[in-house]
């Protein structure tokens, strides 16, 4: 009955210095909430990438997260969301880009991928293949929120008076989730908003295969959170798969490599979570913090945000 699952809701996480006690407790909580959707499917035998779907659908219904209901808007004040899932068993793959519309957009990626040939869709046939298979849309309502419009306004301003934006909660918001089932198979999920003001039709790491989402049940299962360019310019989650394949590393080992040594120097902040075959997990992150959580069939549920 060995199973393992681990989360994440962004290495953007609020700084240690503003983050109050009912912030804090709000975010443990959602990701207490996700962490549960998933181990509740683990736990009674079900398949890594029911699991990895039903964690995500949470954190995307959570506003407090950048993706789904709590996504960040672009440059023109639109969402425009990524999404992908990836089934370890047989490097199945679905994931959509630009996408507007459809509650949970990773339930969309993973109809790109059982309903299609294709792997990445965009723009009117992607929103087909979503209702075509049957799932809810909303409309600007239900996906604005004014913590995320505030942070788009204060961007635009501070671009205006020529200031840098620093601020990795503005910049590294994504979802995501890993997991190891019962019967030994992988599989990996992520979402994400994008970065706050983001030109429109930008498209990050999160829907390429390899390089913020990726799963085989040879090596590992990764979902990334971070600088999004510098993540694909690296194929950051491949990149841990190929180190344990071909250097024979542990998943912590590569995970920690390629976040420290590789994305760190080249202004690659974030992190990943990343899960082994055998259910060993590695949340390794080069910024302030990530929020995160993980269970397994021999270790209780737990979140965590900072070091």
């Amino acid at each position: 009955m060995t199973y393992a699952l681990a989360i994440h809701g962004g290495a953007g996480v609020l700084r240690k210095s503003r983050m109050t006690p009912k912030h804090e407790a709000a975010y443990h909580a959602g990701l207490a909430r996700a962490l549960e959707a998933g181990h509740a499917i683990l736990r009674d035998g079900g398949a890594a990438l029911d699991a990895v779907t039903a964690a995500v659908c949470v954190l995307e219904d959570e506003a407090l997260f950048n993706a789904g209901r709590g996504a960040v808007f672009t440059a023109d004040g639109r969402h425009e969301m990524d999404a992908a899932v990836m089934d370890g068993t047989n490097r199945r793959a679905g994931a959509v880009a630009g996408l507007f519309g459809p509650r949970n957009p990773v339930r969309a990626a993973r109809a790109v991928m059982e309903r299609t040939e294709h792997v990445l869709l965009i723009g009117e046939n992607a929103l087909r293949v979503a209702s075509e298979a049957g799932l809810p849309f909303e409309d600007d309502a239900y996906f604005f929120t004014e913590d995320r419009w505030t942070a788009l306004q204060e961007t635009l301003a501070m671009r205006a008076r020529g200031e840098d934006n620093d601020d990795p909660a503005r910049k590294h918001g994504t979802v995501g989730a890993v997991a190891r089932d019962v019967r030994g198979h992988l599989a990996a999920a992520t979402s994400t908003g994008g970065m706050t003001a983001k030109a429109p039709g930008r498209v990050g790491d999160t829907p390429l295969i390899g390089a913020g989402t990726f799963a085989d049940d040879a090596t590992c299962a990764v979902s990334g959170t971070g600088h999004g360019e510098i993540f694909t310019r690296w194929t950051a989650a491949s990149e841990i798969a190929a180190r344990m394949r071909h250097l024979g590393e542990s998943v912590a080992q590569a995970a920690g490599h390629v976040v420290m040594q590789d994305l760190a120097p080249n202004d690659g902040s974030g992190g990943v979570i990343a899960i082994d075959a055998q259910g060993r997990i590695a949340t390794p992150f080069n910024c302030e913090g990530m929020y995160r959580g993980m269970v397994s069939h021999d270790m209780a549920p737990s979140t965590l945000i900072y070091r």
